[in-house]
């Protein structure tokens, strides 16, 4: 036990399997342990090397494993899946976590902070009950047209017409209709409430942290953007420049080359698909903006836009948007405009 210099831990809800080696690679430990033994289990292990998958409940393990000064390092779990030998199963699991994350070219995910965690959670809770209030939409627009009542697909659209078709006694809708109706139309503004509710929250913890002030400064992010950028990315020096970080949010061209033949495809579409969403949703509207206002420093997405076609040219400008959005994040700075020639 005291020789073992790399540890792999196959996290679960109850049941854990630990997989630890030597300096020169014997097994020294293979053992299973329940969840209120693992922290007992690995505070008996000098310092060493702990790898895990990067799945649910890790960040929190990786924070209390260092704090007893183990070097801790998350993976994605595609990257492990190759290292697992003949069958599936706990230890083989184990094992491939301790062989995967002694490889130099390993990619490794960044430990989130208990305020990224805090960000996060508050983009989720949001996300969650903005996919309810749509489902609500649906049913009652969906319902509603049964009876001959049609309303356009927009929420702003539902919130103002379903008072007015409730209250017009001309349309076809039966009294238990309107009744089940409006039980849909209350819970739709209880809905609205809370992500009201969510959104100051997000705006109240935006607006403690620095880099989110400093990142909304750059043109096509916003508080969302800005805040869900934090709570994903946290330090961006681990990755080496911009583009990397345009990778891994999905950014960038998919490879199928061959024979020293480049082929490219779409975008990867890798990493947090709902950052990538908010990048390209105001990326739309700073390529809009630039149609329209057709100024020297909006040259590069106007062009991108007439040889491509606009929705290229919204994934363009994303790219370009988290490219400058990692020169914020690690210059300290906050954006300045390209001056124009």
């Amino acid at each position: 036990m005291s020789e073992i210099t790399t540890l792999g831990i196959d996290l679960a809800k109850n049941v854990f399997q630990l997989h630890g080696v030597t300096a020169d690679g014997v097994v020294a430990l293979r053992r299973q342990v329940r969840r209120g033994q693992l922290m007992r289990a690995v505070v008996q292990l000098p310092a060493c090397l702990i790898g895990m998958e990067a799945c649910a409940s890790a960040h929190q393990w990786a924070r209390r494993f260092a704090r007893y000064g183990h070097t801790v390092r998350l993976m994605s779990p595609q990257f492990v899946k190759p290292y697992v030998k003949s069958q599936k199963n706990d230890q083989a699991d184990a094992e491939a976590i301790c062989e995967a994350v002694q490889r130099p070219s390993m990619r490794f995910v960044p430990i989130k902070s208990l305020e990224q965690q805090d960000l996060q959670t508050a983009h989720r809770a949001r996300q969650g009950l903005i996919g309810e209030r749509t489902a609500i939409i649906n049913r009652m627009r969906g319902l509603l047209g049964e009876y001959g009542v049609v309303l356009a697909r927009k929420a702003s659209t539902v919130r103002r017409d379903v008072p007015d078709v409730l209250a017009d006694a001309q349309n076809e809708l039966t009294v238990v209709a309107r009744e089940l109706i409006a039980e849909l139309y209350e819970h739709f503004r209880m809905l609205e409430e809370r992500i009201r509710r969510i959104e100051a929250v997000i705006e109240r913890l935006g607006a403690q942290h620095d880099t989110v002030r400093r990142l909304r400064t750059v043109p096509g992010i916003g508080l969302l953007s800005a805040t869900a950028l934090v709570a994903a990315v946290g330090d961006a020096k681990v990755f080496r420049n911009g583009r990397q970080m345009a990778a891994w949010l999905g950014l960038v061209p998919r490879q199928h080359s061959s024979g020293g033949k480049v082929q490219l495809l779409g975008i990867t579409k890798r990493g947090d698909k709902y950052v990538r969403c908010l990048l390209i949703h105001g990326a739309r509207v700073v390529t809009t903006y630039a149609e329209r206002q057709k100024r020297p420093a909006q040259k590069w997405v106007n062009g991108v836009r007439e040889r491509r076609g606009k929705q290229r040219a919204y994934v363009a400008q994303a790219n370009k948007t988290a490219r400058i959005a990692w020169a914020v994040i690690t210059s300290g700075e906050s954006y300045r405009p390209p001056l124009a020639a």
